[in-house]
């Protein structure tokens, strides 16, 4: 019942979108295959053509899906799961250095989406999102405040979790496959919750790292990630 509740309160276009996007997930639809027609997924759906063109249109422009002119639509070239920054598991970072991780949560818990949240996730205010507070060490000395949030309908189990064993982005990595990301990087004063669990002093300088990510054409994950700025670099290449 609860999960036919779900489906119904899906738009259908979105239904559409993820068949699509399950098909070329699942391998059964690989790079340069030719994608169902518009009109065979209007009768297979028996929705209308302008719902069927949103949800094609929507996976061409996220790359998923290329459009040949007077030929058809087609899987495109997965080129958009690369990113100009690479997202790493900081588990991964602090080991290759040679040092030990380890992560201690502060705080797991469902909690419904305010207004700024919610247009973050493109979903309405009030939705329940995931949230997790997690404070990782190297060497024993705090390197990174992780404050995420999760949408439930990307990665279900996420609350189910010991994020004391593994990473949200081990999980995330595995739950929910990086599609997309944008992200900021800025210099800020460390507020007194988080400069106590940096173990620095009140208005450090950090530098602070603000990731979206999106998986299967949905927003997956919001995350800001204090560094204290006197110990944390970034660093990248690309080509």
């Amino acid at each position: 019942m609860d999960e036919q509740i779900a489906q119904d309160s899906t738009p259908i276009f979105q239904r559409i979108k993820d068949y699509l996007l399950g098909e070329i997930a699942s391998g059964r639809w690989k790079e340069g295959d030719l994608v169902p027609s518009e009109q065979a997924l209007v009768r297979q759906f028996g929705v209308s053509r302008m719902t069927v063109n949103r949800a094609v249109r929507e996976l061409t422009a996220e790359q998923v899906l290329t459009r040949r002119q007077g030929s058809g639509t087609y899987v495109a070239p997965q080129k958009y799961q690369a990113t100009l920054v690479e997202i790493r598991n900081i588990a991964d970072e602090v080991r290759a250095r040679g040092h030990v991780h380890a992560s201690h949560p502060r705080l797991l818990e469902q909690s419904p989406a305010g207004e700024a949240l919610a247009r973050q996730f493109e979903l309405a205010p009030g939705t329940p999102l995931f949230h997790s507070l997690i404070v990782h060490d190297e060497n024993g000395r705090p390197i990174q405040v992780e404050d995420r949030w999760v949408n439930p309908a990307c990665a279900p189990s996420y609350l189910d979790q010991d994020f004391s064993r593994i990473t949200p982005n081990e999980h995330l990595m595995t739950a929910a496959p990086l599609q997309g990301a944008t992200y900021s990087i800025e210099a800020l004063p460390a507020p007194r919750e988080v400069a106590d669990m940096l173990d620095v002093a009140p208005g450090t300088s950090c530098l602070v790292l603000k990731r979206r990510t999106t998986s299967n054409g949905r927003v997956a994950s919001v995350v800001t990630m204090w560094h204290p700025g006197h110990l944390y670099k970034f660093t990248g290449s690309v080509g």
